[in-house]
């Protein structure tokens, strides 16, 4: 029988329908690869951040070990890799831990490290993917998101903000969050955030998520939802407080309890339920079909005309 589009409906069934769950079960047993970065000055809990996210204990927090003691940071891109597994997917995750820039006296450059370690993640795979006897799957390092960490000061973006999100945004898919947004108040918070998208609008910098042709119109509204929203303001703790009789994730201070999950506190949920559960798949192929296939085209042009030229010099020489 024909259906209206011209596409033909089997007499019988055949069972190609079961590919789904074939793909599934291939995709299982390899499990997939995430990779985060995270990015911004010394003392916003960048690493709570991503304990929180993930709901484990993955990486060591940078914070004071005593309320008068020194602040402690990171001084060179360090990686951290684990496989976390959840009903029955394993989740090979890499999160790459950046020195905290703009803490310097002299910030000139304090990006480029960051920026050249995501190329050379690019690099190292273009060089994999075109040996001759290629692995069968080529291990992805390649920087999936990027986790910008805003300082809630409630006025407005640092020039070198400004500037390393720019450059970042050329190259990977930044996701900026404001830090400890407890401090400010929910008025204060709302103002800084449109301050910050006005900001984004005005140097025209173009943030994950971006629609394509792919993205249906469920796919294109959820965006529209989360441009919103960004820069999520949010709250990081991997303690547990009592909360009417319950158990949660939050802070506890001297004016009440903040409860990480809770929405009316902070947009952690609404940050999680986008990396996690909407838009993790989308990051990965984002990665992989705009911001590397940016890098992978211009490389081998560069290539072919440096190839070029040489063959050009060789001829003339032989012309001589």
């Amino acid at each position: 029988m024909s259906l209206d589009n011209g596409e033909l409906r089997a007499q019988s069934y055949v069972g190609f329908e079961t590919i789904t769950r074939q793909i599934e079960h291939k995709l299982l047993k390899r499990g997939f690869q995430f990779n985060v970065m995270v990015v911004g000055q010394t003392g916003l809990g960048k690493s709570t951040m991503v304990n929180t996210l993930f709901a484990s204990h993955l990486i060591e927090s940078k914070g004071r070990l005593e309320v008068d003691g020194p602040m402690r940071q990171t001084t060179e891109i360090k990686e951290e890799q684990h496989v976390i597994v959840e009903g029955g997917v394993r989740l090979k995750l890499n999160i790459v831990d950046t020195p905290g820039y703009g803490d310097q006296v002299n910030n000139e450059g304090c990006w480029e490290p960051i920026v050249r370690y995501i190329k050379d993640q690019y690099s190292t795979y273009l060089r994999k993917e075109l040996t001759a006897q290629r692995d069968r799957f080529i291990p992805d390092t390649r920087i999936h998101c990027c986790l910008f960490f805003i300082n809630p000061t409630g006025h407005s973006l640092k020039p070198i903000d400004i500037t390393v999100l720019r450059k970042l945004a050329e190259v990977t898919n930044v996701v900026p969050i404001i830090a400890k947004s407890d401090s400010l108040t929910l008025q204060e918070r709302e103002a800084f955030k449109e301050r910050i998208r006005a900001e984004l609008h005005y140097h025209q910098i173009r943030l994950y998520p971006i629609d394509t042709e792919e993205h249906d119109q469920d796919e294109i509204a959820l965006n529209e939802r989360i441009r919103s929203m960004i820069p999520f303001a949010v709250v990081g703790s991997e303690r547990s407080v009592v909360v009417d009789g319950k158990s949660v994730r939050g802070r506890k201070t001297r004016w009440g309890v903040v409860n990480v999950e809770d929405e009316r506190h902070c947009e952690f949920v609404y940050l999680r339920n986008f990396l996690t559960r909407t838009h993790l798949q989308d990051l990965i192929e984002s990665t992989a079909l705009n911001h590397y296939e940016a890098f992978r085209s211009k490389q081998l042009t560069a290539l072919k005309e440096s190839s070029a030229k040489q063959q050009q010099a060789s001829s003339m020489a032989r012309e001589g």
